[in-house]
């Protein structure tokens, strides 16, 4: 009697369970067609993340009985980590001229280093605070 030919099974084990999981989530990516993912509830993302996470401003006031100037809130971001203008300009939601202005004033009074970098996408600029920014931002 002839022998049968399972050689299908292996073609549903190792290529359709795959795909099958792979090609929603890729239409999913792209927008195309439903959305093939069940969508999770508000709830699951509001943890307590949201609700501690304060900006810049805000922790600044609450640190310091003084009004910062906007010179100083730069600086604070600065010695906190931000390196590049999208990230300060995000931390401390001042818009892009007053920004400029501020970081041309700390460059000019010594507070500010710009480093110019080669990153694989092309060349990126990186803002550091230098020991005597660190100083004034400290004291």
């Amino acid at each position: 009697m002839a022998d049968p030919n399972f050689s299908w099974i292996y073609i549903i084990i190792f290529l359709a369970i795959p795909l099958a999981r792979i090609i929603p989530r890729i239409l999913a990516k792209k927008g195309i067609g439903k959305n093939f993912s069940r969508p999770l509830p508000q709830s699951e993302f509001q943890s307590g993340f949201d609700e501690n996470r304060l900006n810049v401003q805000e922790r600044a006031s609450m640190e310091s009985s003084k009004p910062q100037s906007k010179n100083d809130l730069v600086l604070d971001v600065l010695n906190r980590g931000s390196k590049t203008f999208e990230n300060i300009q995000k931390n401390t939601g001042l818009d892009s001229s007053e920004l400029d202005s501020v970081l041309e004033d700390l460059e000019k009074n010594g507070l500010l280093k710009v480093v110019h970098k080669q990153g694989l996408l092309g060349p990126k600029t990186e803002l550091y605070p230098t020991d005597k920014g660190f100083r004034k931002y400290s004291s």
